[in-house]
């Protein structure tokens, strides 16, 4: 029987949601060494390895365990945010690269990218929990 609350719907919201934690924290960072003499902005990117894994999973036809002697497929593995220097940014004579207006714009679209995914988190638990109230 398929697990209905930790399917591959679930596990990309999670995911995703993990990364734009990731990405608030760094560009937190950001923003509190933007007058730090020689600081590299950093910037987070795991879409790319969101949109891989989703690919891999619907290009693999999914297991169906038919028998409870078969063997259960494998749990969807957690991705992780991968954390990089900002490449292609102006330097200032100090050698910081930390554009103020760009971190704060990033936090704001990174907040509002975070509220939509939890909504989503939401709504379909509260499917589920309508569907075993028998609604």
């Amino acid at each position: 029987m398929p697990d209905i609350i930790n399917d591959v719907t679930t596990q990309v919201l999670q995911n995703a949601l993990g990364g734009l934690n990731k990405r608030q924290q760094v560009i937190g960072h950001n923003i509190a060494n933007a007058e730090t003499p020689g600081y590299q902005a950093l910037t987070v990117n795991f879409e790319n390895q969101l949109q891989r894994a989703l690919d891999a999973d619907h290009n693999n036809p999914s297991l169906e365990r038919t028998d409870i002697l078969h063997l259960a497929a494998p749990a969807p593995r957690a991705l992780g945010a991968q954390v990089d220097a900002r490449q292609n940014s102006s330097m200032r004579l100090d050698g910081n690269n930390v554009d103020i207006d760009l971190e704060m714009s990033q936090l704001a679209e990174t907040s509002i990218q975070y509220q939509s995914l939890t909504q989503l988190v939401s709504k379909k638990l509260a499917l589920l929990k309508s569907i075993a109230a028998g609604r």
